[in-house]
């Protein structure tokens, strides 16, 4: 027959003492003043009776699991991958898990994501690019339970913990470059250029403005794609299709450009192959440029002009940024929990390799 299990109630009723003050007494609950004789009288009768104090149930928030939430636009595009290598390697090191919403630039599913969020419960949620406007306000609310970090597009101000990208200034540089090498006929290809893709219009405006600064505005053509693009769920070779496509229209409306700017990297792919599809050499004929300095564009075959902005840091900064709001919220030195708002910012440059050199009158003349 099995043994009857020793409870704290008989222990109590052994000691002629309350089973609260078994508990207390056995769990050490010091900041509790009992008098030496109870104590005494309290461990010998759990002793005589051969009582075990069971293991504490382990508070649920303790239990919880050390999970950060990604949300991408996509993961079609190597400069979204760069961004989550970053911020899996810094959070791998603190002990954290990631949650990725690829949202697909899609309005429901990034709806449907928020809403999951109290069930997740995590430690912090990091935007890769901004929020869609019209969750800004469910995006704000959240920061006062959970951290939020945002990398985001500078010229958009967010009241939120950001790491910044001026688009502006990268497509300033982009600019410079050309321009240092005597390109004036230049074509920028961009995938739509939407009300809610603003970060595409700015870095386009900061293109086309160092050209208009130079007394070269009407000599650039801008060529994006259309709009209804911006709504279906993007393909692997999306942006590159974008490149390709519109490059193949531009060399028949405009054979006189010397260049043609991508957008990012993955449309700058799909330029150069139109321009050789056409017959035509890179960077003898034609000089591309892209923008994010991707693994691809350092191919030898490839050669790459392009924008580096240190995207993968962007990535451990923004997991950086969490971690921090993290021992502020669990270890405060003050009543009040200090207000902080972090922004972060690199400074972009450009990484010349051999799809860019000087047009082909520029170089008769030299």
């Amino acid at each position: 027959m099995n043994k009857k299990k020793v409870t704290s109630s008989d222990v109590a009723k052994k000691a002629g003492v309350s089973q609260s003050t078994v508990s207390m007494v056995l769990n050490k609950k010091y900041n509790v003043s009992f008098s030496k004789e109870v104590v005494e009288r309290v461990e010998q009768a759990a002793r005589d009776l051969g009582y075990v104090v069971p293991k504490r149930k382990v508070q649920k928030d303790n239990k919880r699991e050390k999970l950060l939430v990604v949300f991408c636009p996509n993961l079609t595009n190597p400069y979204y991958v760069m961004l989550l290598q970053g911020i899996e390697s810094r959070a791998a090191e603190q002990g954290y898990g990631l949650f990725v919403c690829n949202t697909q630039r899609n309005l429901e599913l990034e709806e449907r994501y928020l809403k999951l969020m109290p069930s997740l419960n995590p430690h912090g949620i990091i935007y890769t690019c901004n929020p869609s406007h019209c969750f800004m306000k469910r995006i704000q609310d959240l920061t006062h339970r959970i951290p939020i970090v945002v990398i985001n597009n500078q010229n958009d101000h967010l009241d939120v913990d950001a790491v910044d990208l001026n688009n502006s200034k990268l497509g300033k540089i982009m600019a410079k470059h050309l321009l240092g090498l005597g390109h004036q006929k230049v074509a920028y290809v961009s995938p739509p250029l939407t009300q809610r893709q603003k970060q595409r219009s700015r870095r386009v405006e900061g293109f086309l403005n160092e050209y208009k600064a130079a007394g070269l505005g009407d000599k650039v053509v801008i060529k994006s794609a259309a709009e209804e693009l911006d709504h279906d769920l993007p393909d692997i070779d999306s942006e590159y299709k974008i490149g390709y496509n519109l490059t193949t229209e531009l060399l028949v409306e405009h054979p006189d450009l010397t260049a043609i700017v991508g957008m990012n990297d993955m449309v700058a792919f799909g330029i150069m192959d139109a321009i050789y599809d056409a017959k035509l050499r890179v960077p003898g004929d034609i000089s591309v440029m892209g923008c994010d300095n991707t693994l691809f564009g350092r191919l030898k075959k490839v050669e790459l002009t392009t924008i580096e902005h240190f995207v993968v840091y962007k990535g451990r900064d923004a997991c950086d940024i969490i971690m921090k709001k993290i021992k502020t919220r669990t270890s405060q030195y003050a009543e009040l929990e200090p207000v902080s708002v972090y922004h972060v910012e690199y400074e972009p440059k450009v990484i010349a390799r051999g799809s860019t050199t000087y047009p082909k009158s520029k170089k008769r003349k030299n």
